[in-house]
């Protein structure tokens, strides 16, 4: 079993950065590809990034790419994200979750998920 802990959200304007945390609790974290995916009213749920477990790999939506980084210290069971260049359209609750296939992280497809935390970009 895996806790996972969100922090870092908040209020944000345009081209501001937040760097996103997600605390690991209870089974050894570097067992475990980890991701960051978001949900917005009537948009859904969208994958944002992954990670492979050694952290040597990761992989992006679009809409992160060149903006966003992902990144981890299985040292502190923690993974990141941070987040550059907002724009209003990153308003979401973004949620960590954990999963044993790195590949099927970006559909969705994990094993553990936190409870999220908002963010919101004002224009």
């Amino acid at each position: 079993q895996v806790r996972l802990v969100e922090s870092g959200g908040g209020l944000a304007q345009t081209g501001d950065s937040l760097r996103l945390s997600c605390a690991a609790f209870g089974d050894a974290f570097s067992n475990y590809d980890m991701g960051w995916f978001r949900r917005s009213p009537g948009v859904g749920q969208d994958f944002v990034a992954a990670i492979r477990r050694s952290g040597e790999s990761t992989y992006y939506a679009d809409s992160a790419k060149d903006r966003f980084t992902i990144f981890r210290d299985n040292a502190k069971s923690t993974v990141y994200l941070q987040m550059n260049g907002l724009k209003p359209e990153d308003t979401a609750r973004y949620y960590c979750a954990a999963g044993d296939d790195y590949y099927g992280l970006r559909v969705g497809k994990a094993r553990y998920w936190g409870q999220g935390t908002q963010v919101t970009v004002s224009s």
